[in-house]
This record gives structure tokens, C-alpha cells and sequence, in this order.
């Protein structure tokens, strides 16, 4: 468990010794600033407009009379996938209580976990990446493969979410676990909205193209 045991003694002995390493504290600090709602929804809204634009203008290539493309989905799902993450995050915090690192003693709270800042910059630079993935799969239909364009932005985006979590541990702000249990709930999220994208916006009534 996070908030008691082994594996909480373990985390708190890691995050200690990140906290007080030698990496750049200003460095750190920028990472940590790109979880921040501030920073990742307005990249989040830019490319929700993209994709939005995308979709209309393609709308009238694929819909059909018995299966209108609901191109304005995935772009919306986005947008309930960002908005669902203090929605779970802070019941959760408020759950566990988990206390923070020292240097968050005295705060407001003692809800630590999962991190909010590591939740919202998995989920809107993750759905960001889904959206412009799913665009350019779209724009290039039945043309040759535009090269290693996905491996590129999976792993820009992993990259970018490992650097976050460094960072929120780095300035004492969140113990390792915590950053850790914001991606899980994020994978949780970014799921859903596969699962949302892939069965509702290609046709009407959940039916498959072609079906």
C-alpha cells in the first residue's frame, strides 16, 4: 500500500534521495510546472480545436445516411477525460490522507496521493497524443505510411509525463508513488476514452463500419 507498510518506507527512502540529488532544481521546477492545469489545458484545447476541425471537414466523406460520423467525439471525450481527473483525484487524496514530503508539511491538506499534477499532465498531453495520432491515421487514409510518426510522439509523450514526475520529486512536492499511482489512473482514463472513441465515433448506435 501507498499510505502504510514496507512499501511506503521504501517510496519515502527514494523520494528522499531524489529530493536530494543533484539535479537541476530549475529544470525540475519547469517539469513540475507542466502538470499544472494552467500549462496542459490550453495544449489540450489547441489540438481539441484541430481535431474538432478535422473531423467536420472529413464528416461528409464518411457519413452515411445509417451511420452518421460523430467527428465531434473524440475532441469532447478529450475534454471529459481532463475534466474527470480532480473529479477522482481529490476523494482520493481525501481517502488515503497520505502525508506529503517534508518540505509540503503545514499545508492545506495531507492528501498526497495520487498526484494531481501527475494525473493531469498524463492525461492531457496522453489524449493530446491520441487526438493527433488518431488525426494524421485519418488524413493519411490510403496513402503509404508516413514513417515512424507513433513511436515518435508515444515516446515524446512518455518522456515528457517521465520528466513531470522527476521534477514533482524531486522539488519535494510529491513522494515517487504518488506520481506513479496519478499515471495508473490516468492509463484508467486514457483507456476509456479508446474504448469511447473507437466504438461511438465511426458510426451511429455502436455499430462497426460496415456492419
Amino acid at each position: 500500500m501507498a499510505d502504510h507498510g514496507p512499501l511506503r518506507t521504501l517510496d519515502e527512502r527514494l523520494g528522499h534521495a531524489v529530493a536530494a540529488s543533484e539535479l537541476p532544481v530549475g529544470p525540475a521546477e519547469f517539469c513540475a510546472d507542466l502538470g499544472n492545469t494552467a500549462v496542459a489545458l490550453p495544449v489540450l484545447c489547441v489540438v481539441m480545436v484541430w481535431a474538432g476541425w478535422q473531423g467536420w471537414r472529413r464528416r461528409s466523406q464518411e457519413a452515411s445516411d445509417e451511420a452518421p460520423v460523430r467527428w465531434w467525439l473524440p475532441p469532447f471525450a478529450a475534454g471529459l477525460a481532463l475534466a474527470a481527473v480532480p473529479a477522482l483525484v481529490v476523494p482520493l487524496k481525501l481517502w488515503l490522507a497520505r502525508p506529503g514530503p517534508p518540505q509540503m508539511a503545514g499545508g492545506a491538506h495531507d492528501g498526497f496521493y495520487p498526484s494531481g499534477h501527475g494525473a493531469t499532465a498524463a492525461v492531457a498531453y496522453g489524449v493530446t497524443a491520441l487526438l493527433v495520432l488518431r488525426g494524421r491515421r485519418r488524413m493519411r487514409a490510403g496513402r503509404p505510411a508516413a514513417g515512424p510518426v507513433m513511436p515518435a510522439v508515444i515516446t515524446a509523450v512518455a518522456l515528457l509525463n517521465a520528466a513531470v514526475g522527476i521534477g514533482l520529486v524531486r522539488r519535494g512536492y510529491h513522494w515517487p508513488l504518488d506520481v506513479v499511482g496519478s499515471w495508473c489512473l490516468a492509463g484508467v482514463l486514457l483507456a476509456v476514452w479508446c474504448a469511447v472513441c473507437d466504438r461511438w465515433s465511426e458510426t451511429g448506435g455502436g455499430r462497426a463500419p460496415g456492419r
